[in-house]
């Protein structure tokens, strides 16, 4: 337990307060003042400090993203049944849980919540959570967007009852919404019946999730108050669903403001005053610069979504062309000391297609968008500002997303191409997260999405541990050899130093066949040249066109073949990735 003294209190308090007047401005000073006193008092008496130089992640870092119920097992809470999951199967693989959300919720698959302070029920309770956090790192959601309109705070708004009665946004007529950047197709405001008049409020997501109101200060306090007790929980990992539509302001696209910036750079601080452990992550699917800012000046963001990567990637593979991935790749800035990058190839949402304006013309986009549409995806739609509906996202597995390309129409190397887009994940600077449905090789649900209507669905199949247990259990199944060559990958990352999630990346040219990069370590011990064909034709790899110092020792970490002296040339098979190392 860290111990403040009086100069570090009012310290705390200065900048808690200097954060709040970047907010708020000049309004609510007297609120302020009073709120800053609240919170500082809840630091400097309820702090965990243990390690201020403590290191939050290396190369040993894996998430694994999975909803509390993906797994089931009779007789136990699905909270418990994820953590005997993995313990059972990836026990030395992620280090980090990230749980979906996990509390009471009227729909959208757990993110419309209706109380952050309570586990759902019917998923385990808190208990379960705290248990999980011994073993592992767990992520969890701060859905601070919005909430249910079946939640107490709104019930409270319908009744003109404190809190919640200055909880949610309201609009007039005056506000100007005609530059608002929309992720839906629905209407974007509602008219509610409270007990004292029809009032106008704002929905983002959905008529069932309705936006608070941050321009009151209580509702930031009231976030700040869970955000404490999540970690007093268990909760290392926060993930700050949809952050960057918090704020609004009439006129403008109402996304990514400096107020929305300066809440996050307020988390970051409070939660590093509070914790040594606790990392934010920031969920902002946008177009590539929008989400960059996200770091900040290395205040906001420890972790943020590397968007472009799963559309991006896929684009690669099926069309066996890595000139823009390489251009992506090259232009990317390499994160401080302190942040990084959360690289992922799937999530429990669709392949976002925003995150490629800018990187893929109008062609290709729409070429992988009638590919993917081949192999079975479904479209999820948004409302542009002139009233057009433009997609949004490509909901499909990964899985079936790559298991057919244009000279691969029957997909005979469906499973080559899987594993060679995890492997270039692997390889890139960051930090590795998978999703449960991807790690299982899970193909598109389209009975979920009859049954349910929801397109996302198609890739939120939930699992009993028997059916598991059976996929892997027999050596044949597509489950059990992609499952087995996955773990073995990631524990042979998670040995490299030059894999660290801040270790240097050089983006390699290697012509439009291959995607490489070579990473070196932080002390500049060990290179990885890691190197993919993104071809369905045995190639011959070039030599010569790497930097392999002719004194060292170089060998394939994956196949296991040593490179000799004079060797000029080396075959890859198909979609086959080599990790050359002098290690």
């Amino acid at each position: 337990m860290q111990n403040y003294d009086d100069r570090d209190k009012a310290l705390i308090s200065e900048s808690i307060l200097r954060w709040l007047k970047e907010i708020y401005k000049d309004e609510w000073s007297d609120e302020l003042s009073a709120l800053t006193a609240r919170i500082s008092t809840r630091l400097t008496t309820g702090a965990e400090r243990v390690n201020p130089n403590l290191e939050k992640w290396d190369q040993g870092t894996c998430v694994l993203i999975s909803y509390a119920d993906s797994v089931t097992e009779e007789g136990l809470s699905p909270i418990v049944s994820l953590g005997r999951f993995c313990d059972t199967y990836l026990h030395g693989v992620v280090s980090t849980i990230h749980i979906l959300p996990f509390f009471p919720s009227s729909g959208d698959d757990g993110f419309a919540v209706s109380d952050h302070e309570r586990v759902d029920a019917s998923l385990g309770a808190w208990a379960d959570v705290t248990s999980l956090s011994k073993k592992y790192r767990v992520m969890a959601d701060l859905v601070l967007n919005h909430g249910a309109q079946s939640s107490p705070l709104f019930q409270q708004f319908l009744n003109d009852e404190e809190p919640g009665n200055g909880f949610f946004l309201t609009v007039n007529e005056d506000f100007d919404v005609s530059r608002v950047i929309r992720p839906r197709g629905h209407p974007l405001l509602l008219t509610v019946t409270t007990k004292s008049a029809e009032r106008v409020v704002w929905c983002t997501f959905s008529e069932d999730q309705v936006d608070y109101d941050f321009t009151n200060p209580a509702v930031l306090e009231y976030f700040l108050n869970i955000i404490l007790d999540f970690i007093n929980h268990g909760v290392s990992v926060l993930r700050l669903d949809a952050v960057g539509f918090l704020w609004k302001r009439s006129g403008t696209t109402c996304l990514n403001l400096s107020q929305t910036h300066a809440i996050i750079k307020l988390i970051r601080y409070i939660c590093d005053a509070y914790a040594d452990d606790v990392v934010i992550v920031t969920e902002t699917n946008l177009p590539n610069q929008e989400n960059l800012s996200y770091f900040g000046n290395g205040n906001e963001a420890h972790w943020i979504y590397n968007f472009p990567l799963p559309p991006l990637l896929l684009h690669t593979l099926l069309t066996g062309d890595s000139n823009v991935l390489r251009r992506w790749a090259m232009s990317m800035p390499p994160a401080l000391l302190g942040n990084s990058y959360l690289n992922f190839l799937a999530s429990h949402d669709g392949f976002g297609l925003r995150p490629t304006e800018g990187l893929l013309d109008d062609d290709a986009r729409e070429n992988l968008v009638q590919r993917l549409e081949q192999n079975g995806s479904l479209f999820t739609w948004r409302t542009m500002q002139d009233g057009t509906k433009k997609i949004y996202e490509a909901n499909i597995t990964l899985y079936s997303a790559l298991e057919k390309t244009d000279v691969d129409p029957n997909g005979r190397y469906a499973m080559q191409r899987f594993i060679a887009a995890h492997l270039v994940m692997f390889s890139l600077e960051g930090v590795p997260a998978l999703y449960i449905n991807s790690l299982l090789a899970t193909e598109n649900d389209l009975d979920e999405v009859s049954t349910s209507g929801i397109n996302r669905r198609i890739n939120r199949k939930k699992h009993t541990k028997a059916f598991i247990d059976s996929r892997l259990s027999s050596t044949h199944t597509r489950e059990r050899i992609l499952f087995d060559t996955l773990k073995t990958l990631i524990k042979m990352r998670a040995a490299q130093a030059a894999f660290h999630p801040n270790a240097t990346q050089f983006t390699l040219q290697l012509g439009r066949d291959y995607f490489g990069v070579w990473r070196q370590s932080q002390d500049r011990g060990q290179s990885v040249f890691a190197i993919t064909n993104l071809t369905s034709t045995a190639k011959r790899l070039q030599l010569a066109d790497l930097n392999l110092i002719e004194i060292e020792s170089w060998r394939d970490l994956i196949g296991g073949a040593r490179l000799l002296s004079h060797q000029s040339e080396m075959g890859l098979d198909p979609y086959q990735t080599v990790w050359i190392t002098n290690k």
